[in-house]
């Protein structure tokens, strides 16, 4: 019987060993036949991969690349992504080349991971995403996309010891990619591009893969060397299960399945604006990419290299500006907070009680000046000392917290918590408590972001400005899905618009100067709508022009053309092309070429396209976008401007070839600056000379950086200053976006005090991108208190349906006679108004005050305030000299007096008398601009 049994079991071990010879022979010739093996094994998809408005254009080399894998896939519409489940409930992840994502997407990405969701992807993914959006990639990829890689490589294995199943052939060959740079210290880069220090061309952790090239685009690689990666990655991440959790789904994930683009969700809305960090718009539109034509080519300089070449940082420019500014509460950290912190929290939580209190003043002074009804007791809110009048009725005003539906707590309230938390701030440092004094703070800022009156009017005339990106107009389609966006805008109260005009060479109107019009619109000429339904609604029409930028690789991925194609201008006109001290026509870690500004022909060709689009469209004003040089770092050996005609030009000056130059040699350093800088100056002044000839009325605005004008000067060779003094631009719109109001506020206060810019009125740009829209209503409101006449939104692709509401309660229209002038065009008329609802929000404070004041005192402030009243209002009637000499003399003296007038509100309230102040020189402001823009004439 032993023996029987003894048979029995060897007999089995026998039968076992065989169905597992068979079962590994079989996968081996599956994964000969190129079959993956749980696919084989099973009827359901497997991978999940991911459809986008980014990679549309590449759909068809991704999908070709699938079919020949034949993996089984559902698609995922990026569009539709909104929480962890809707990522799938397939085992693997695959985001092919998409560069955006938003906050919910990527908290979605990290929840799904966190159930055991394995992810592939490939591209700059994520690079043009906001900064708290880059940094959690970073952490699920295990590393980030650094730079592009000028040139094609050779991807080669790690000489370290590198993961086994990468150990394969077919993995390795010539790609077009970036460098992509490990985060974490478990991340493994099998794979490396065969240049100096071997840079990671893949990175891999346990749940990610990150592969650095945008996979199924025949330009970057071939079809085989992709399949190879996504197939053993794929494999990896499967077979690295086991056997039985490899069908397992991933728990909560949806288990809907659309296996085609056409069965998927279509992608809308999605990111039209080119990283929004720096300018142009970048989007998507239906139609058809046109043929690759081969550009010419001319022959780069080759100048001297500079020592130390550094590659740059993988952030935007105007991402590091607000790095710089940042001020950061991370709610339990208990991380040291130093003197500086400390002043800079309180500061910021007075500011924004200051804010909402400043929001709730302008409500109710306009409510009891038409005879609005509003709550008992709202009187009182504005400080301590105020009362509601008997003739205001009762009626609540609604706050952002019940607009947004948000928690509801009262006025009162929350501004004594936030006090509260703002004196005991200094004593919880003291004690070390940095955790819960960071905790109090923005439990301070969240309730009081929920008080701003979010549904009566509260703005005065100002400049409310949107950039209409080409993205958006290329969605819109024809002159009827225009017309919406207008008729939105308008009811939202803006009242000009940034119109893209010109955007990596293309202009996107048909042109007789240009060469060929933008290849996304087909059919419809946008400029020329937009400028009837911008006047049809009272609005200004400007057309947003791109100028040394020539090109754009973003744009030419949307348009599935070759990344190095320099646009229609450069590839007609190859010397007209400017280069880096590497002879690079786009600098490393960049994606635009551009124009060479010494160049005459340039000039010419740029001042005969802006002239067309002056006097044949009849807008009324231009913006410069791109007014400036690429960015550079001397210290780190990157430098631009090396092109043909500004080479014979320096070397004409000084003897001097500038490629034989360096920041070391100082004083012809400091020559050839000059000389690149003047090349821009002189240009904005002969487009302001000539256009103005064309069109007297015509309004210039240039869209600048905020860096400290000697930074600038070095990295951009942008001296905007120089331009307002002179009187070349009539509005300066610097980039000052943050994604909160204290960073904000700390890059436009600099330029808003600025006294270097002559009459040439100024108004900071807002980023929309990832902001919340009551932040977005906080930064508006902090521009409403500082010296300024009205703001500037990055874009209009942004502009929600939850901002789009506020909008209209507290700056739209109001149906009335007449329109409410616009400060650009009407200076005199809005400092008139601008005043008047200064007065009647001192009246309020002083009918409200319980405080007896002497009455001779408070006969003087009302005698003042109604002569510079009349002044004003006699100006703003009938325009001269004369009466504007009156209106500046009235004004000097009632500042002057102001803070005495004020003594007893600079106590109780020192934040309104300086915003008071503020509009004050506003006041001033328009009144000198209006001098210049107008040229009046003694009477």
């Amino acid at each position: 019987m032993k023996y029987q049994e003894n048979q029995k079991d060897i007999s089995l071990k026998i039968k076992k060993a065989r169905r597992l010879f068979i079962l590994s022979c079989e996968i081996v010739v599956l994964n000969f036949l190129s079959i993956l093996p749980v696919t084989a094994a099973t009827e359901e998809p497997v991978l999940s991969v991911v459809y986008g408005q980014e990679n549309a254009n590449q759909w068809k080399g991704i999908s070709d690349r699938l079919q020949t894998i034949g993996v089984k896939y559902c698609v995922i519409s990026l569009n539709d992504v909104k929480s962890g489940a809707d990522w799938g409930d397939r085992r693997v992840l695959f985001l092919p080349n998409v560069e955006t994502l938003t906050p919910t997407q990527a908290i979605a990405l990290e929840e799904w991971m966190s159930k055991g969701g394995r992810l592939i992807a490939s591209g700059p993914v994520g690079s043009l995403s906001s900064p708290g959006v880059r940094q959690l990639l970073r952490s699920l990829l295990g590393g980030y996309w650094g730079f592009s890689l000028s040139d094609t490589e050779q991807i080669q294995a790690a000489k370290t010891k590198i993961p086994e199943w990468t150990n394969q052939t077919g993995l390795f060959g010539k790609v077009r990619g970036g460098v992509v740079i490990p985060n974490d210290m478990s991340a493994e880069s099998p794979a490396v591009w065969n240049s100096k220090d071997n840079p990671a061309a893949v990175v891999t952790t346990e749940r990610s893969t990150f592969l650095g090239w945008r996979w199924g685009t025949d330009t970057a690689s071939a079809a085989e060397l992709d399949n190879a990666w996504l197939k053993t990655t794929i494999n990896h991440y499967l077979t690295a299960l086991a056997p039985s959790n490899r069908t397992k789904k991933i728990a909560g994930g949806s288990q809907s399945c659309s296996t085609t683009v056409a069965a998927a969700p279509s992608v809308q809305g999605g990111r039209g604006a080119e990283g929004q960090g720096g300018r142009g718009a970048e989007g998507l539109g239906g139609s058809s990419s046109p043929s690759f034509i081969p550009p010419k080519t001319a022959t780069a300089p080759i100048p001297r290299s500079l020592p130390m070449v550094k590659p740059p940082s993988s952030q935007e420019a105007i991402d590091q500006l607000e790095q710089a500014v940042r001020l950061d509460v991370a709610p339990n950290s208990n991380e040291p907070i130093d003197r500086n912190q400390a002043i800079a929290l309180q500061q910021e939580l007075e500011n924004l009680i200051g804010r909402v209190e400043s929001a709730h003043l302008a409500v109710l002074a306009d409510a009891a000046n038409v005879g609005e009804t509003i709550s008992e007791g709202e009187g009182k809110q504005f400080s301590r000392h105020l009362n509601t009048p008997q003739s205001v009725k009762e009626q609540p005003i609604q706050l952002a917290s019940t607009k947004l539906g948000a928690l509801a707590i009262s006025k009162d309230q929350a501004l004594a918590q936030a006090r509260l938390i703002a004196k005991n701030l200094p004593q919880l440092i003291a004690q070390k408590n940095y955790a819960l004094a960071r905790q109090q703070w923005l439990l301070a800022k969240t309730t009081l972001w929920q008080q701003f009156p979010v549904d009566r009017k509260l703005a005065q005339p100002e400049i409310r400005a949107v950039w209409l990106d080409r993205g958006t107009i290329v969605r819109a389609g024809s002159k009827a899905g225009l017309a919406q966006i207008f008729d939105r805008l308008a009811q939202a109260g803006i009242n000009t618009v940034f119109f893209e005009t010109v955007n990596a060479g293309y202009p996107i109107y048909p042109s007789q100067v240009a060469k060929e019009q933008n290849p996304l619109i087909r059919g419809w000429n946008p400029l020329e709508e937009a400028v009837k339904l911008a006047h049809e609604r009272d609005m200004e029409l400007h057309a947003w022009v791109w100028t040394f930028a020539a090109g754009n690789q973003r744009h030419n991925e949307i348009l599935n053309l070759n990344p190095n194609y320099p646009g229609p201008v450069l590839a007609a006109h190859p010397d007209w092309a400017n280069y880096d001290n590497l002879g690079n026509m786009i600098p490393v870690g960049q994606s635009k070429p551009f124009f060479d500004p010494a160049n005459p022909e340039v000039r010419q060709y740029l001042l005969k396209l802006y002239e067309e689009i002056v006097t044949k469209y009849k807008v009324d004003g231009l913006q410069l976008d791109y007014i400036r040089y690429p960015f550079q770092d001397p210290s780190a050996g990157r430098t631009y401007g090396y092109g043909k005609a500004a080479r014979a030009q320096f070397q004409k000056l000084t003897g001097v070839d500038p490629v034989n130059i360096s920041p070391s040699q100082a004083d012809l350093w400091q020559k050839w600056t000059k000389f690149r800088t003047e090349q821009v100056d002189s240009f904005v002044a002969q487009v302001s000379q000539q256009l103005r000839q064309k069109q007297p009325n015509l309004i210039l605005s240039v869209a600048v950086f905020p860096l400290p004008e000697q930074e600038r000067i070095q990295k951009i060779q942008q001296n905007w200053e120089t331009w307002a003094r002179q009187g070349d631009v009539d509005l300066i719109v610097p980039m000052t976006y943050a994604l909160d109001t204290s960073r904000f506020q700390r890059l436009a206060q600099p330029w808003i005090a600025s006294k270097q810019l002559g009459a040439t009125l100024l108004v900071p740009g807002i980023r929309l991108l990832s902001l919340p829209t009551i932040g977005a209503f906080d930064q508006l409101q902090l521009v409403r208190d500082l010296p300024v006449s009205g703001y500037a939104l990055f874009a209009a692709e942004n502009f929600s349906n939850d901002l789009q509401k506020i909008f209209s309660s507290t700056q739209g229209r109001i149906q009335s006679t007449t329109s409410e002038p616009i400060p650009l065009r009407q200076p005199f008329q809005t400092a008139a108004i601008r005043y008047t609802a200064l007065q009647r929000e001192w009246k309020f404070v002083f009918q409200n005050d319980q405080r007896q004041r002497p009455s001779q005192k408070i006969s003087d402030f009302n005698n003042q305030a109604e002569v510079l009243r009349s002044a004003l209002n006699q100006l703003a009637a009938s325009p001269s000299a004369s009466k504007l000499l009156v209106a500046k003399a009235s004004l000097t003296r009632f500042q002057s007096q102001f803070r005495v007038l004020m003594s007893q509100e600079i106590k109780s309230n020192s934040y309104q008398v300086k915003v008071w102040e503020n509009r004050l020189v506003t006041i001033e402001r328009l009144l000198r601009y209006g001098e210049r823009r107008v040229q009046l004439r003694p009477l």
